[in-house]
């Protein structure tokens, strides 16, 4: 039986009049492509930054790797990769300035970069400017980012979000790689199709809940539904948003 890459048990995180997280708990299997999914507001960022131990939890606790995530926890930053929707780039540094800066923040030499930027196809853009690459080369070079200490978890949070059909399958090849390559991959997404193809599996959550755990081929079939998409509008008993 594999062992829990994360545990997560009765989070709970308001904002004001908002709670945006209310009692979610699941585990994450090591070597799992794992997905928490929702519409927009449901809260699947604020549960990925309470796990990275970026936000504090009104209640509950994470467990990473058999570590507390919080309160923050040094020990943990070299074992993780972190992807966020608004990419923390340096200004007006190019792609390999980008990369070979993150690369020294955790010691790691110059030819372990210019790798990630071989290996995610950005060779050729080295010298262009992250504000000038599009938003497929961009995306990519924020997960090569997160991917250049070589860390057993990565946590992605909607790494697709604006990319054309054609990109966003590009992009779905290099995170098979990611996971084939034995890490622990975490996915925030409200592309269901998305989840369906990549993850193992999924939690779909909405109004800050858990409403199911499981595989999305198995959901689908308890549910006698169609698709992912289909499972979350029976979950939810509402149109899917954007």
């Amino acid at each position: 039986m594999a062992t829990a890459a994360i545990t997560v048990e009765g989070l709970r995180k308001r904002y004001g009049d908002v709670q945006a997280v209310d009692g979610v708990s699941f585990e994450v299997k090591s070597g799992e492509f794992y997905g928490i999914l929702g519409p927009n507001g449901a809260g699947k960022t604020t549960t990925l930054e309470i796990i990275e131990g970026l936000r504090e939890p009104d209640e509950g606790t994470v467990t990473l790797l058999g570590e507390m995530s919080w309160p923050r926890n040094k020990a943990l930053l070299p074992r993780i990769g972190v992807q966020l929707q608004s990419s923390a780039f340096f200004e007006k540094l190019t792609a390999r300035e980008q990369i070979h800066t993150f690369a020294s923040l955790y010691g790691v030499p110059g030819e372990r970069a210019d790798a990630m930027l071989e290996k995610f196809g950005l060779t050729e853009k080295a010298g262009v400017r992250e504000d000038k690459l599009s938003g497929g080369q961009a995306q990519r070079l924020s997960i090569a980012c997160a991917l250049v200490h070589d860390p057993e978890l990565v946590f992605l949070d909607e790494p697709t979000t604006g990319l054309d059909p054609q990109a966003r399958r590009n992009l779905w090849d290099l995170l098979r790689d990611i996971n084939a390559d034995g890490r622990t991959v975490v996915l925030t997404t409200h592309y269901m199709d998305e989840a369906e193809t990549l993850c193992d599996r999924v939690a779909v959550m909405d109004h800050g809940r858990v409403l199911r755990v499981g595989p999305p081929s198995d959901l689908i079939s308890e549910l006698g539904a169609d698709s992912l998409e289909d499972v979350f509008l029976q979950l939810t008993g509402r149109e899917y948003r954007e």
